[in-house]
């Protein structure tokens, strides 16, 4: 299933749906702005919160968590060592881990898990510059992955923002 996003607006205070390819709005991304770390909830279009997503305070590396019902379900941080290209991971509660590289600031990104492809990010697919889609392989946690872009997505402008 294929979903839209607007480019950049993964900060603090933007609340933005995230629609199917027809328009359709699937999940709000609800920032929270009063917040001492960068908060987003994903709710669902009945208004149900399906993840939270929350930046670590204390961590070595950039990183953010992903909760479920109180329970940290994922942590999404930058690779240490990613000589030719950035790469994060997304730890998965259960022991799995996703890897996510590609080019980030031009929203061309795959997430795979051993090897296997398990989503798309791509602003190819759009001529309209300010959107970009999620391309999710059937069977798989739709919140978790758009979850896991939204805070990839979050670190990689924040990281981007310091460096100017």
């Amino acid at each position: 299933m294929r979903f839209l996003l607007r480019d950049r607006m993964f900060s603090i205070g933007d609340d933005f749906w995230i629609t199917t390819e027809h328009g359709e709005k699937m999940f709000l991304v609800d920032a929270k702005v009063l917040r001492i770390a960068d908060t987003f909830e994903l709710k669902d279009n009945n208004g149900h919160k399906v993840a939270v997503v929350k930046k670590k305070l204390v961590s070595i590396r950039d990183a953010m968590k992903i909760e479920r019902d109180g329970a940290v379900v994922a942590t999404v941080k930058k690779k240490l060592f990613t000589p030719f290209r950035d790469k994060y991971e997304a730890v998965l509660a259960d022991g799995r881990e996703y890897e996510v590289h590609g080019n980030f600031l031009d929203h061309e990104f795959v997430v795979e898990e051993n090897g296997h492809k398990i989503a798309h990010i791509s602003r190819k697919w759009f001529s309209f510059r300010d959107t970009y889609g999620i391309d999710i392989k059937d069977g798989e946690d739709v919140p978790l992955l758009l979850s896991v872009a939204v805070c990839v997505d979050h670190m990689q402008a924040a990281e981007h923002e310091t460096k100017l």
